[in-house]
């Protein structure tokens, strides 16, 4: 069996994961006993409770609008570069996705299912050309008796898979997965935990919708003075239900041998629809750990710093997505030590404009000027690639040749000079005579 290239031979037995974990079936059991209780959750369903999707939806665009960037390792520091191998497949990763569309998949299937399954396909080179994120339901992770892991795929034109059945190694799967409670091989979704809060919210919903086509008006009594027989009591009320309620409410009734008809109130506690429904989201967003405040639930927070959200938003609830995305490329793709995958959260954590500028003029003894006018999208200009300093900063290596040079001169003080001789010393002025009057009886 041959698929992109690689052939494919089953020589070894392969033993499918635990399928009542992988592969959830279309309705299951919130918790034990719901079957017999007619609580059901429909997966399906449950995709649409506005909470749900708001968050499974704002995780995925606030993702993929990240660039993803081939970086190399440069004296420490990973750089932006440019490769024929990678830089292609990032910048388009098959030819029916853009890149925005490609990683709303990746991650909405993540979501969704706990499981992102990305086959790659290779060109004559055997060099990846493209990436296909598949149909999670159509994927089954698959162990040999040695512990070699390959998945069985079920047929995906888009993916070019045109089998009904194909097995593949690991190796020619990216497979990124979280919340692994049951096996290491398959992941779970957050609605796993949250699939009976939102199936609550769905019926509070419902509920909410019924009452009002009903003009808002809670069921009522037909109250007869005497006994009546239980075939007149069915009939009276198919007769009401026929001619005075749902589209026929607010009709004038005319009513006789002393009926009487009296409503039903709803109570306060009943009327604690929206609290219930608020629970509800709350419950969802927890799981997703997503803030409330994003998706419309609960208030903004107080204090006005929008990096602060932004940078809190980040490291909770879009770090760990990120990074096992980055991660997953870099052993997909194969990248080496030299090379890696990056997404770029620069536009996710920009600051207001007040905080950038006070920011960019701080770190002026640090940034060059054409370094910072690129965090405002501005060209380069003469004479900025330099760090410019003010005149009485001094460098590190001066200041620590000047306190070399003090500390050796404490330990080893200079020596006095004899004082100098002065000229016009008398005493000195009568030696130097009688010397040279000497001299001259010695002549003689």
């Amino acid at each position: 069996m041959e698929l992109f290239g690689l052939t494919i031979g089953r020589t070894k037995t392969l033993n499918s994961v635990d399928g009542n974990r992988g592969w959830f079936p279309l309705i299951h059991e919130a918790a034990t006993g719901n079957w017999q209780s007619n609580i059901e959750v429909n997966e399906q369903q449950v995709l649409s409770f506005h909470a749900v999707f708001a968050c499974m939806t704002l995780i995925a665009s606030d993702i993929a609008k990240l660039r993803v960037k081939l970086v190399a390792k440069n004296n420490g520091i990973w750089q932006e570069v440019e490769n024929a191998a990678f830089s292609t497949v990032l910048r388009k990763p098959n030819h029916y996705q853009t890149r925005i569309q490609f990683w709303e998949n990746w991650v909405l299937s993540k979501l969704s299912t706990g499981n992102t399954y990305t086959l790659k396909g290779r060109d004559n080179r055997n060099v990846v050309k493209a990436l296909y994120v598949l149909d999670p339901h159509r994927v089954r992770p698959m162990v040999s008796d040695d512990g070699a892991v390959w998945y069985e795929l079920r047929s995906d034109h888009l993916a070019s898979v045109s089998e009904e059945t194909v097995m593949v190694p690991a190796s020619e799967i990216i497979h990124d997965r979280f919340n692994c409670l049951h096996h290491p091989l398959v992941g779970l979704s957050p609605i796993y935990a949250c699939g009976l809060a939102a199936t609550q919210g769905l019926r509070i919903q419902n509920n909410s919708t019924s009452f009002f086509a009903n003009s808002s008006r809670p069921g009522g009594l037909l109250v007869a003075p005497g006994r009546i027989d239980e075939a007149n009591a069915t009939r009276l009320k198919e007769y009401w239900e026929e001619n005075y309620t749902g589209s026929s409410s607010g009709k004038i009734a005319v009513l006789g041998d002393g009926l009487k008809y009296e409503g039903l109130a709803v109570t306060p506690v009943d009327a604690q629809l929206i609290e219930q429904l608020k629970w509800t989201a709350e419950v969802v967003c927890s799981t997703f750990h997503v803030p409330p405040y994003k998706i419309g639930v609960g208030s903004l927070p107080s204090y006005n710093n929008v990096q602060a959200l932004n940078v809190e938003y980040y490291r909770q609830y879009l770090q760990s997505h990120i990074e096992a995305a980055e991660v997953c490329l870099d052993e997909g793709l194969k990248t080496g030590e030299a090379l890696g995958t990056e997404f770029d959260v620069e536009n996710l954590l920009r600051m207001d404009s007040v905080t950038q500028m006070d920011v960019l003029e701080k770190s002026k003894s640090v940034l060059t000027l054409d370094e910072r006018r690129r965090k405002l999208e501005a060209p380069s200009i003469p004479g900025g690639d330099t760090v410019y300093l003010q005149q009485q900063d001094h460098s590190i290596e001066a200041i620590a040749a000047r306190d070399a040079q003090l500390i050796q001169e404490a330990k080893n003080p200079p020596q006095e000079a004899p004082a100098p001789v002065n000229d016009n010393d008398a005493e000195l002025q009568a030696q130097r005579a009688l010397v040279t009057m000497m001299k001259g009886l010695t002549d003689v």
